[in-house]
């Protein structure tokens, strides 16, 4: 997602800068562009983990009209609470549905420092109002929380393609030749253990066979439960 950037307007807290940087990792972003930071050595936060290429290659601005050069669209994201605000307010819910409408081009994601937020300046500068609801006692969002569950409803979008998502490792079915692997393990066990004498050899091993194919083990399963009769078998005298 090369068409977004997060701007970060004078943090203050080195490790608040890693943990959005992380956020941006975990969500395939990778544009960072830190305004004014408090910290000189903000490049080096720690909590940057698996993020410290784009820590590397975040870009240090001196005021956001520059860090808003080249882009067509802007949200500044802030709290609604002692605020008179003239632009659009998106709610975070709906900001994929209004970026379907935003100009084509580079679209910022602007934050505020962790004390005061962004200045009523800042905001004016912005296109847009990007707004976390919350519950009225606690308006505020800490900047990397804030940046953490922006990039997540950004990878809402069609067009995410996760590293790996629910049910996406289906194990195959065993073969019939492994179910009779598995079939003879449990044979082996219940002769040890001396399981339904009543039948004879070949009684027994249809019974197992019939109990194995009913049970619909996959693969993975199956081996598992293979490997658990041996085990069994060994310790059986």
């Amino acid at each position: 997602m090369s068409s977004f950037c997060i701007v970060l307007v004078r943090p203050r807290d080195p490790n608040n800068i890693g943990a959005a940087a992380r956020a941006m990792a975990n969500f395939g972003l990778s544009d960072l562009r830190v305004v004014d930071p408090f910290a000189v050595a903000w490049r080096e936060a720690v909590s940057a983990v698996g993020a410290e290429d784009i820590m590397h290659n975040a870009v240090q601005y001196k005021t956001l009209d520059e860090a808003l050069a080249d882009t067509s669209f802007s949200l500044a994201a802030t709290a609604l609470r002692n605020r008179h605000l003239e632009q659009e307010i998106i709610t975070l819910p709906a900001l994929n549905a209004r970026l379907e409408t935003a100009p084509e081009g580079k679209i910022a994601l602007v934050f505020g420092n962790e004390k005061t937020g962004l200045s009523g300046d800042d905001i004016e500068r912005c296109v847009a109002v990007l707004n976390i609801p919350t519950v009225a006692k606690q308006p505020s969002i800490n900047l990397a929380q804030a940046v953490i569950l922006t990039c997540y409803e950004l990878s809402r979008r069609t067009g995410f393609t996760p590293l790996r998502t629910a049910g996406s490792f289906v194990a195959p079915a065993p073969t019939d030749s492994q179910k009779e692997i598995l079939v003879e393990k449990l044979f082996t066990l219940c002769e040890k253990a001396d399981l339904r004498p009543d039948l004879t050899p070949d009684q027994r091993k249809a019974f197992l066979r019939r109990l194995v194919g009913g049970l619909a083990l996959n693969e993975v399963q199956l081996f598992m439960t293979k490997s658990l009769a041996e085990r069994l078998a060994q310790r059986v005298r």
